[in-house]
């Protein structure tokens, strides 16, 4: 049997494991480092769900709807410094009822290309209060619609799913309130 301090006999005198305990710390490391690629991985893979996902489908229209057109939609993006995408939707709406329109909500319909809803999204509609140094909108309760009246809207969308067709989305008015 050995003594203190020397090796044993069945170790030869290069076999290392013996006299030192193995570190725990390049297990650990690589632990640590396996974890952050996999969080990067399914940070960037992983959007979450759209909001207002599309199981049910649309709501109803108000019945105001029918007095309301929507015309005259396009679409831009823009990008942001911080790398953020943006999309707005821009259109016209005409009052064509008897009453005074002092707030609408919309419900916004994205499909995919076999025309299944992939994302929806219930906003109040915007109305566009000026186009100059910027695009600035405001409530429609800021400057309500007269009969007769048409203005300009737009709506912004700050992440649209990704399977989207890229085709317009169904616009419907399922609110209106009135002054």
């Amino acid at each position: 049997m050995a003594t203190s301090g020397q090796t044993p006999d069945f170790l030869g005198p290069n076999d290392k494991s013996a006299r030192e305990p193995r570190s725990m710390m390049p297990w650990v490391v690589a632990g640590i480092f396996v974890l952050l690629v996999l969080g990067i991985f399914l940070a960037r893979g992983h959007h979450g769900p759209p909001p207002n996902p599309g199981g049910a489908g649309l709501a109803p229209p108000d019945p105001y709807a029918a007095s309301l057109t929507i015309s005259n939609v396009q679409m831009s993006e823009a990008s942001s410094v911080a790398g953020g995408k943006a999309t707005y939707v821009d259109g016209a709406i005409a009052n064509h009822g008897d009453k005074t329109v002092s707030g609408i909500t919309v419900q916004v319909a994205f499909r995919d290309f076999t025309n299944q809803l992939v994302q929806k999204e219930t906003m109040p509609l915007n109305l566009i209060r000026t186009h100059q140094p910027y695009i600035d909108t405001q409530p429609v309760s800021a400057a309500p619609i007269k009969p007769g009246e048409s203005r300009e809207f737009r709506l912004i969308f700050d992440h649209l799913a990704q399977d989207w067709n890229q085709n317009y989305p169904e616009i419907r008015i399922i609110e209106v309130n009135f002054r």
